[in-house]
């Protein structure tokens, strides 16, 4: 029984959806998934890609993924790689499939000099945080993850709608794309 990992293709687009769908399910979140085949093909396979993704194969059969993108680290002044998900199908698990695509998303930051490798996990997730503590990994515990979605984005860029945000994003794309100057008013929060 041979274990395989390869770099992801346009054709794995509908299994990485369906591995996405099964994690959310996992971490159960079955209905939060939107994302399409479409907007993954886009984001993974077009001309400026968001994300890498890895494919685990056991005797043929999908098993498992990596999903990964590059982040930056303006302390150490050097890209990282984010691990946006990592699945293994239950009926894979045990096998060592897991380590194995972990082991992989390492060696690509290893091979692009990037001195760190990051990512999530939920609290309630035991066997996770027991695996990723036997790998080495440490838990930054005093971070807090923040995030900002739908209306609340919007209204934070300065934009009516999301259809306006699109807009704005058309028109800056590209990680040259200089930002037009913005006038900030005085804010004695931050």
């Amino acid at each position: 029984m041979a274990t395989t990992i390869r770099i992801a293709t346009e054709a794995d687009v509908g299994q990485i959806l369906t591995f996405i769908r099964a994690l959310a399910a996992y971490e159960r979140e079955p209905d939060a998934v939107t994302a399409t085949v479409e907007g993954l093909l886009r984001d993974g396979f077009g001309p400026n890609p968001f994300y890498s993704c890895l494919i685990a194969e056991h005797d043929g059969r999908a098993a498992g993924f990596a999903l990964y993108f590059f982040n930056y680290s303006t302390w150490m002044g050097r890209p990282g790689i984010y691990l946006e998900d990592i699945y293994v199908e239950p009926e894979f698990r045990g096998l060592g499939i897991g380590k194995a695509l972990l082991q992989q998303v390492a060696a690509i930051a290893v091979e692009k000099n990037c001195p760190r490798l990051q990512w999530e996990v939920l609290d309630w997730n035991t066997p996770a945080i027991e695996f990723y503590r036997a790998m080495g990994a440490e838990f930054m515990d005093e971070w807090r993850n923040v995030r900002i979605t739908g209306e609340a984005l919007t209204r934070l860029a300065g934009v009516a709608s999301l259809a306006g945000a699109d807009s704005f994003a058309a028109k800056t794309a590209g990680p040259s794309t200089p930002v037009a100057a913005t006038t900030v008013a005085q804010d004695d929060t931050l």
